[in-house]
């Protein structure tokens, strides 16, 4: 069985499927399965963002799938959503609530405070960093599991290739706000291009982005699909040939303008892996950003089922395989063997030590 709250916070309806097509109920459920309920919130970029929000609702099924357990979701729709979205899973007597984006931390924060018998994980988002005089809070509460991703290491190679692909010696980047789960992804790209200038006596220039000065370019959400098209589209006229959107399904824009310019401008995505996600524009991807979120968030449901719950942050890196690049796909004949090489040393570099990555956003493994 399985719940959905609409974004407006309403109270849960049963329906034999979850949004999308959640055929997910395992043949043989364990024991205990049918008295345990996973539940979910998006955050304001829906479910099917092609991004974060999708990547960890596929975790939810996945526990669904193997666990057999219940499910509720409630896909937000703005920001004034999470209140009473958070809400209705807390009324939907969840066992366990996924939060998905750092929007919805102070939420989760002050939720979990009340709630203390129900597990709350909440992807992209530290939770010992709550700001208790902002929340009222006394403490930081102790059964939410913060689900963090060192996306400065992949970016960083995502750079670096980026620069190697470049002929007009411009890349581009933008994000949808300037919060620490964007900017992170942002900094690793910055350090990547500046690394493959310092080793190949080169100066390809990065715009819409300085680690330095922490400035750059913004859609100021994560919604506006035409505003992530205008945003690439400026980047491009100022002879960027290679964009890296972090803008949720704002991103997506700048995929369109990539592909409108008939080869002359390629992509990179985040989150996810876009020939996946979003097939449509496969074909200008040289690869993508990826997180292991439906990992991370099935651990997280399937630890709370068995009572094995543990507070302690995960955090994905390019070692424990959380995070890293995507596969080449269309790009694999195109791009040279020697820089696909020179980037597999860099990975096995960042993990060894020998190149250490400098943005102030990274999260802190435990």
């Amino acid at each position: 069985m399985t719940l959905v709250v609409t974004a407006c916070g309403s109270r849960p309806t049963e329906s034999n499927q979850s949004e999308g097509s959640d055929k997910t109920n395992s043949a043989s459920p364990q024991a205990g399965a049918k008295d345990f309920r996973a539940c979910m919130v998006s955050d304001s970029g829906g479910f099917d963002d092609k991004s974060f929000n999708q990547t960890s609702y596929k975790g939810l099924l996945d526990a669904k799938k193997e666990l057999g357990v219940s499910s509720s979701t409630a896909e937000s729709k703005s920001d004034g959503d999470y209140p009473k979205n958070v809400g209705g899973m807390v009324d939907a007597k969840c066992n366990v609530i996924v939060t998905v984006g750092f929007k919805l931390g102070d939420q989760t924060a002050i939720s979990a405070s009340e709630n203390p018998t129900i597990k709350f994980g909440i992807v992209d988002y530290d939770i010992k960093a709550t700001d208790l005089k902002k929340t009222n809070l006394k403490e930081v509460p102790t059964n939410v599991k913060s689900l963090l991703f060192n996306t400065a290491q992949s970016s960083f190679l995502a750079g670096y290739l980026a620069a190697g692909m470049s002929k007009s010696g411009k890349v581009g980047t933008f994000g949808g706000l300037p919060i620490p789960t964007v900017t992170i992804f942002m900094d690793g790209f910055w350090e990547g291009v500046q690394y493959f200038n310092q080793q190949k006596k080169k100066n390809v220039q990065v715009l819409g982005w300085n680690e330095t000065t922490q400035k750059g370019l913004f859609t100021n959400d994560f919604e506006n699909k035409a505003q992530g098209k205008n945003t690439a589209s400026n980047l491009i006229s100022q002879g960027a040939d290679i964009v890296f959107p972090v803008a949720g399904p704002a991103g997506l824009g700048g995929l369109e303008a990539a592909k409108a310019s008939g080869g002359k401008v390629n992509a990179i995505w985040v989150d996810t892996d876009g020939c996946v996600s979003a097939p449509e524009y496969c074909n200008v991807l040289l690869t993508s950003v990826d997180k292991g979120m439906d990992v991370a968030v099935q651990d997280v449901i399937t630890t709370s089922f068995q009572d094995k719950f543990d507070n302690t942050p995960y955090v994905g890196t390019l070692d424990n395989g959380g995070t890293g690049l995507a596969p080449y796909h269309e790009w694999d004949s195109k791009i040279p063997a020697d820089l696909k090489a020179e980037i597999d040393q860099l990975k096995k570099d960042i993990i060894d030590g020998k190149i250490a990555i400098k943005s102030k956003v990274q999260p802190q493994s435990q």
